[in-house]
């Protein structure tokens, strides 16, 4: 009986700040435990960062927290493949081919470029083309599978378009990615503003819990987050927003249900159940610290983070040689 062959998985990350909660459970999380059914490479995408601008100081420090913080919160380089987008220069030279089978209307389409460009008199070229980059990293690496949310979905769209157009023009080239999107409770929302996802650069350092923050300031952020005024602990995401996004919390940090939750709670106030979710919440974040602090002391972690661009440069490198082929770039 032949041995079904892994297919391969690709995510990417920005380190534009030390990750959330809504990053940990919607998305990295999930990252080690895919490692032993699938061939998995890891990116922290920084090229993606410098849409905006970036502080470079800033920008190095947080992408080698973020490479750090992937390993505390279980990715292994031993299952799989994780390296820093900047480290392979073959993104670049995609980005530029797979531009050149890009339409404007294509990019200028795209939810997230209006959203962002909105009320804005110009905006740079890389806010518009970066689902392109995107489609790159993700074809660079003859990928089955990407895990993302439902906000991508335009983006797997794209790049799906693109590997069929460029197969269809030049002979066959990529393969034709599948989105595998994650369901609708692995979306964690802001604490002070349940309607809009968490985010790590927003301006209210209380919207959020990262993955590296104090007891104290857990604490705080979880008693702040906003609910209604009825007292009543249960999910209902239309008409109690706050207290839902708070139980979808809970829920993925202990492994309950959100019904075990409204029964455990019923009865019972906000305040006791907030109190509650501090403590899973201090309790669950602990050993992801401590396991970060020992990865970030470690004399090897520039050793493994370089080993790992080499694996990905050796992918990416045959990847290259045949869209060069078929293109017609270069000569024989």
């Amino acid at each position: 009986m032949e041995t079904q062959e892994k297919k391969i998985i690709f995510s990417g990350i920005q380190p534009t700040g030390t990750f959330t909660l809504g990053n940990y459970i919607g998305a990295i999380r999930n990252w080690g435990k895919l490692q032993d059914d699938y061939n998995c490479i890891y990116s922290i995408v920084d090229m993606h960062a410098i849409t905006v601008k970036q502080d470079p100081a800033q920008l190095r420090k947080h992408t080698i927290e973020a490479y750090a913080l992937i390993m505390a919160c279980g990715v292994d380089p031993q299952k799989s493949i994780a390296f820093i987008q900047s480290h392979n220069k073959c993104h670049a030279e995609m980005n530029w081919v797979l531009s050149c089978s890009t339409q404007f209307g294509e990019l200028s389409r795209m939810t997230q470029f209006k959203a962002k460009s909105q009320g804005k008199e110009s905006v740079g070229a890389g806010l518009l083309t970066y689902p392109t980059l995107m489609a790159a990293d993700i074809l660079l690496y003859d990928t089955d599978v990407v895990p993302v949310g439902n906000d991508q979905k335009q983006h797997i769209e794209l790049t799906r378009d693109l590997a069929i157009r460029v197969n269809h023009h030049y002979g066959k080239t990529f393969v034709v990615p599948d989105g595998r999107f994650m369901k609708e409770g692995a979306r964690i929302m802001a604490l002070d503003d349940p309607t809009s996802k968490m985010s790590k650069s927003a301006e209210n350092i209380h919207s959020r819990i990262s993955l590296l923050d104090e007891p104290s300031k857990i604490k705080k952020s979880i008693m702040k987050a906003t609910t209604d005024s009825d007292g009543i602990v249960k999910f209902d995401a239309e008409n109690k927003p706050g207290i839902s996004n708070l139980l979808n919390i809970y829920s993925a940090l202990s492994e309950k249900t959100v019904a075990e939750l409204e029964t455990m709670y019923e009865g019972k106030g906000y305040g006791d159940f907030k109190k509650d979710l501090v403590e899973v919440t201090i309790d669950a974040l602990a050993p992801i610290k401590q396991r970060y602090q020992e990865i970030r002391e470690s004399k090897e972690l520039i050793e493994i983070l370089n080993d790992g661009a080499q694996k990905a440069d050796a992918i990416a490198q045959e990847t290259m040689k045949r869209v060069r082929k078929n293109f017609g770039l270069g000569i024989e």
